[in-house]
């Protein structure tokens, strides 16, 4: 229906609040399958869905036949199918990981009000490609584009303990120079840290005075990794106030790998990172 200017007219005060059920109701489905890891009969749908087997069954049969998801004729079982696949594929090339972060990493700055970066992984190294300020001045400024040490960064700690070594064991190597690598056992020492806590804290590492608290964001992609870390003066780093912006940074990782297409259930828990 249309007004005497030729404008459709809502059925409703509230667009924001329109919308089709069955839609909805039907993601249930498909969130079943993406929980299931893998093929999954009619009853573990249903159940995962809360809806009886012949309602899922329903959908499941639209859904076939638009190829969102198929059914094993020998086993019986359904699956994603391959308009899925090709929707995620699709999904995965238009994704832009830092600018999905950098929306995420101006609200921890705001929250927090300490400056805040986004670090990912190139050629040389770490790389800031993000820094948002905070209300705290800092004897340091740092440039976006700027490569991170590894061993003396949090944002550099993270990329070494989270990446395979054959992609930072060179990189390593050239910014320690031989004398002053470290052993086997003090990197091991390093990782294990860090992997077991999902944080880690430097404190006048590279500029006397200042405390970066830093943590990794799973992407969808499982050969990308960024880093996010906040900085705050060392005067103002007491226990508590590190605690707590590690847990800010916990949550804001975490709602960064939701948008990047992490399942919920691959997300850390009690700010550990799984790796």
């Amino acid at each position: 229906m249309n007004n005497k200017k030729g404008t459709p007219i809502s059925d409703s005060k509230d667009n924001s609040r329109q919308g089709i059920s069955s839609v909805e109701v039907s993601m249930k489905v498909l969130q079943a399958l993406e929980h299931g890891r893998g093929p999954m009969s009619l009853t573990e749908i249903a159940m995962h869905t809360g809806m009886s087997a012949s309602r899922v069954h329903r959908y499941l049969v639209s859904f076939n036949r638009i190829g969102l998801t198929i059914q094993t004729q020998n086993s019986g079982l359904y699956d994603l199918g391959p308009a899925m696949r090709r929707l995620g594929i699709e999904s995965l090339r238009r994704m832009n990981e830092v600018g999905i972060a950098s929306e995420h990493i101006a609200a921890l700055r705001d929250r927090t009000a300490h400056s805040v970066n986004l670090a990912v992984w190139g050629d040389t190294g770490p790389i800031v490609v993000r820094w948002e300020y905070g209300a705290y001045a800092l004897p340091i400024t740092i440039r976006l584009g700027a490569t991170m040490p590894l061993l003396n960064s949090s944002l550099g700690r993270i990329f070494l303990s989270y990446l395979p070594a054959t992609m930072t064991q060179h990189i390593l190597e050239e910014q320690t120079g031989q004398s002053s690598m470290p052993s086997t056992a003090e990197l091991g020492a390093i990782r294990d840290r860090i992997l077991s806590t999902g944080f880690t804290v430097t404190s006048g590492a590279i500029i006397p005075g200042v405390t970066s608290i830093a943590a990794p964001v799973r992407t969808a992609v499982s050969s990308t990794l960024l880093a996010i870390s906040v900085v705050l003066p060392e005067s103002l780093a007491s226990d508590q106030t590190v605690h707590d912006l590690q847990q800010q940074l916990h949550q804001t990782a975490a709602e960064i790998s939701l948008d990047l297409g992490v399942p919920t259930q691959d997300l850390p828990h009690d700010g550990a990172t799984p790796h």
